[in-house]
């Protein structure tokens, strides 16, 4: 549906090979092929030394004379055997982005093999993919279809965790699932080839992200169950522990006991901010702001608008009712332009959003930190999380009228 009001001039998500990248890159013994035009390569090799794992792509030079004249395929088939020729090389992604004429390669005239390499075809079109973190989830699905086990025995005890967190989060996980007697975790997106793998032979697979549906579509048809909702607050806590301990059939009573145990320790520290105060706006385009918004809310916080890139999605359906019950205005595939009407029409204390919304909020006196580099950079989950994320969200409440003032002082 058109929105109103909007001049859609502002980009609202990275580019989605950016998010292929950030997954593809950080596997062991890749060197990526990236199949673009001179811009895309310019762009992309920039945000996979920056942001992805500080390794270099690899592209075949594609001006208008190789792609009019009809050898771009073999141009390719070429720079993939030059690669195969390093040793070290044992998996070579074939990204192909929105370019017309790349999207539209052929997958059957690719090698599946070179050297000691497998070679995968990942297109990641930007005029199919609206955002980044969809792009993870074609990936993250694309490679489970090429490599995981098809026919495996599955292994009773063993999870599958489905989203890109911080490292400590995922030691958090696993010692808290050990608890319960989960005896193999694998976290995908992984390091490790070895991980997809193995993945396709678990009971259980935890979507911590409401848009890896792809990736979650690939694990029910496999005989996985489907684990809903995140490790965030006291109650969602307790919640998702049970629902894991239900989907892999554990022990019941253990189960309870350490749900339990694991809530009392976010509730604690939570009442250690029970006097937070305060109005925040959460707009991101990573797809996981409504878990953190959940998290202000049973805080005590008032958010009265949260925004996100990715569609409303059946995965986090459970998020958008609990958010919409207490108040909060949601917006999907959010545009810039909403954004900065929220902020001038609830004027709230902290915003937690896009570089270019923080500058627009910091430009009334509103203090406004980037979302990505802030929250998805620190713990979320359980009372560890619960405790990074409100120590800094109180820090800054506390520090609101400075910024205020600094207003003032600039522009009288």
């Amino acid at each position: 549906m058109e929105k109103k009001g909007c001049n859609k001039l502002h980009p609202q998500s990275m580019c989605p090979a950016f998010g292929g990248l950030r997954v593809l890159m950080r596997i062991d013994g890749v060197q990526v092929c990236l199949v673009a035009d001179q811009g895309c390569a310019y762009g992309l090799t920039f945000v996979s030394h920056f942001y992805a794992a500080r390794k270099s792509i690899v592209t075949p030079e594609l001006m208008n004379v190789q792609i009019s004249g009809g050898t771009m395929i073999d141009d390719v088939r070429r720079t993939i055997a030059e690669i195969a020729l390093d040793p070290a090389v044992k998996f070579i992604p074939v990204v192909s982005t929105c370019v017309a004429e790349t999207a539209g390669i052929a997958e059957e005239l690719l090698p599946r093999k070179a050297g000691n390499a497998d070679v995968l075809l990942v297109r990641l079109p930007a005029f199919q993919l609206r955002t980044h973190p969809e792009a993870k989830d074609v990936t993250v699905a694309t490679l489970l279809r090429r490599f995981a086990a098809p026919d495996g025995e599955k292994k009773k005890k063993s999870l599958v965790i489905l989203g890109e967190i911080f490292p400590v989060d995922a030691m958090t996980i696993g010692s808290v699932l050990q608890k319960i007697g989960v005896e193999s975790v694998i976290a995908l997106p992984g390091t490790s080839l070895e991980d997809y793998m193995e993945a396709g032979r678990a009971s259980a697979c935890a979507v911590l992200h409401p848009f890896y549906e792809r990736t979650a579509r690939f694990f029910e048809e496999n005989g996985a169950v489907i684990v809903k909702g995140n490790p965030i607050g006291a109650n969602g806590t307790a919640q998702w522990i049970e629902r894991v301990g239900e989907a892999l059939e554990l022990d019941s009573g253990l189960v309870a006991s350490v749900a339990e145990e694991e809530r009392l320790k976010a509730r604690d520290v939570m009442m250690r901010f029970g006097n937070l105060q305060g109005s925040v706006i959460v707009a991101g385009y990573e797809g996981n702001e409504l878990p953190v918004v959940r998290l202000l809310l049973e805080a005590g916080l008032d958010v009265p608008y949260a925004s996100t890139s990715i569609a409303r999605m059946p995965l986090g359906e459970e998020d958008h009712k609990v958010l919409s019950m207490l108040g909060t205005e949601i917006r999907y595939r959010k545009y810039l332009e909403e954004d900065m009407d929220a902020v001038m029409r609830y004027r709230p204390d902290l915003v937690i959003g896009t570089t270019s919304l923080d500058s627009f909020a910091k430009e009334q006196g509103i203090p406004a930190i980037y979302y990505t580099n802030n929250i998805s950079a620190r713990p979320l989950f359980f009372a560890a999380g619960a405790a990074t994320v409100l120590g800094m969200v109180s820090g800054l409440l506390a520090r609101k009228e400075v910024f205020r003032s600094m207003k003032e002082y600039f522009t009288t």
